[in-house]
């Protein structure tokens, strides 16, 4: 698992680091990724991560690579999204689950936002209120990451030869 995390998004981020791309401008692009992966509204992040991308001038390379890295813990967040906002809105507790959810999106795309649309309003409220909390964060922690990682000649030397990382064996 370490060795297939270093390779698939460890290393791509090095280089990006190696060709100029700052640590201030890539930490707030990988935390941006992390926190728009997890949106509580399947099939907006990579289009909101695009125009993000493109108005502030961010990696749009890095920030798709965190966001797709997220699609796991963003059905995981679903549920908490919801009653957070029910909770913060007072709304009456539904009965919502992540399977029942995807199985109405399978059988009947097209009424699947009708018969969830409360939820989905409590889940955005409330990813809107965490949101930029969660990006600050996140951005505070990973500039000095990727400043030391900048800085250190090891570090960035991975990065030159991703091909040496050994692969995992069977």
């Amino acid at each position: 698992m370490k060795d297939w995390l270093l390779r698939r998004f460890w290393v791509p981020l090095l280089k990006l680091l190696r060709q100029g791309v700052s640590p201030e401008r890539l930490a707030l692009a990988v935390a941006i990724g992390i926190v728009v992966g997890n949106i509580p509204v399947f099939g907006t992040s990579t289009i909101i991560c695009t125009v993000i991308a493109l108005l502030f001038r961010l990696n749009l390379p890095a920030m798709q690579l965190v966001q797709a890295a997220m699609a796991p813990t963003q059905v995981l967040l679903i549920i908490p999204y919801v009653r957070l906002g029910e909770w913060l809105l007072r709304a009456p507790h539904q009965s919502v689950s992540i399977g029942a959810g995807l199985a109405l999106i399978r059988s009947r795309p097209d009424s699947a936002v009708a018969a969830l649309w409360e939820a989905i309003l409590h889940a955005s409220f409330a990813f809107a209120l965490v949101g930029p909390v969660a990006t600050f964060a996140l951005y505070k922690v990973l500039r000095p990451a990727f400043e030391l990682a900048a800085r250190n000649p090891r570090t960035t030397a991975i990065g030159a030869r991703s091909e040496g990382i050994p692969r995992h064996k069977h």
